[in-house]
């Protein structure tokens, strides 16, 4: 399959999502071309993020009206979180419903969003949160701005995050499986960011550049299985789209990500989905809660196509 036929097959209309982001992303269109405008506007009546809205309760939840984390994978968090990458916008009202929803439930301290923590800031939970609310279009709201503050004001001083550090000082250690932080700042505007937010961004960019976006410890098989929705998990395809996102797409460092990239391409010119859960082997998927899934491990991908093609077209 040629790049041509591969980018109709991104165009088909059955997914107006990816056709929109497509369009946006590697054809370069305006969100004035008429195209554009039509994708978008059928986001919410067709396709994926179709599916997820029929789920919701018209009280703007998932599954039940509690803490929006729980149940795992199926419940408003999980399912507002594929919505933003869907393309999907506050300009669904069923959208911003479920926005102001999720921000009133999510326990809040000093402008970090807790999950497991009691109320208590959490890295992945806060940078997942804000990084879906900016695409959604709160992104001037003081709500996500306390946010990026705090995100900031906790990051490690070497720069990154760690998943499991509860509070409102400076993160103790850092993980390439926290890269949620750094996300957020990729959805927010550059042209808005503070000098801290720019220090704190370079640091975070060399932590997982100095590491080649892979080394730290032993070899994690997970981190090289691509996934989709990524909910929380990290694999070097979430690091390649953040790195080259933040115009890094010409540091050297990035050379063992591209390589594993480039070598999972198959030879009609798509990706497959490696695993719903990166860190259940796609053998034995029966461990653990089960998270939303749009598509068919170990098959043709349009989200990780769509994504492995956006980077390839930031790199120099």
């Amino acid at each position: 399959m040629r790049r041509d036929r591969v980018l109709d097959w991104l165009l088909e209309a059955d997914q107006p999502s990816i056709r929109y982001l497509t369009q946006t992303r590697l054809l370069r269109k305006s969100e004035t071309d008429p195209d554009v405008r039509d994708a978008k506007a059928r986001i919410p009546t067709t396709g994926w993020a179709a599916e997820i809205l029929a789920r919701r309760d018209p009280g703007g939840w998932w599954v039940r009206d509690g803490h929006p984390m729980y149940p795992k994978y199926v419940s408003t968090n999980w399912n507002l979180l594929a919505l933003s990458d869907l393309g999907a916008t506050c300009a669904i009202p069923e959208v911003r419903k479920s926005c102001e929803h999720w921000m009133g439930k999510s326990p809040l301290k000093g402008g970090g969003v807790g999950g497991m923590s009691k109320g208590k800031g959490h890295h992945c939970y806060t940078g997942n949160m804000a990084r879906a609310l900016i695409r959604f279009g709160y992104g001037d709201d003081r709500r996500v701005r306390k946010a990026l503050d705090w995100l900031v004001r906790t990051a490690h001083p070497k720069g990154g995050w760690t998943c499991w550090s509860f509070g409102d000082g400076p993160s103790p250690a850092r993980t390439l499986d926290s890269w949620e932080g750094l996300s957020a700042f990729v959805a927010y505007p550059r042209s808005k960011w503070t000098r801290s937010m720019k220090d704190c961004v370079e640091k975070g960019a060399e932590f997982y550049l100095d590491r080649e976006l892979h080394r730290q410890g032993a070899r994690y098989e997970p981190w090289y299985r691509f996934h989709w929705p990524v909910h929380y998990y990290y694999d070097l395809l979430v690091g390649l789209d953040i790195l080259t996102a933040l115009g890094y797409g010409d540091d050297p460092r990035l050379g063992y990500a591209l390589t594993h990239l480039r070598k999972k391409q198959r030879s009609d010119g798509r990706w497959n989905l490696d695993a719903v859960r990166p860190e259940v082997r796609p053998s034995d998927p029966g461990k653990g809660p089960i998270p939303l899934a749009f598509e068919t491990a170990r098959r043709p991908s349009k989200m990780i196509t769509l994504r492995a093609l956006t980077v390839l077209s930031r790199v120099g």
